[in-house]
């Protein structure tokens, strides 16, 4: 089984994880935009 367990308040938030979110967020912003951009080249200039 899994627990799902509280943040401890004392424990310094790590870097790699800040990192992680960052880059995962620009990843899943850059698939949209591309996702986005060829549904319109598809719909306007085909």
């Amino acid at each position: 089984m899994y627990f799902f367990r509280k943040k401890d308040p004392h424990k310094p938030q790590s870097f790699n994880l800040k990192v992680m979110h960052i880059i995962n967020t620009v990843a899943i912003s850059l698939f949209i935009l591309g996702i986005l951009y060829k549904l319109v080249d598809w719909i306007f200039f085909s």
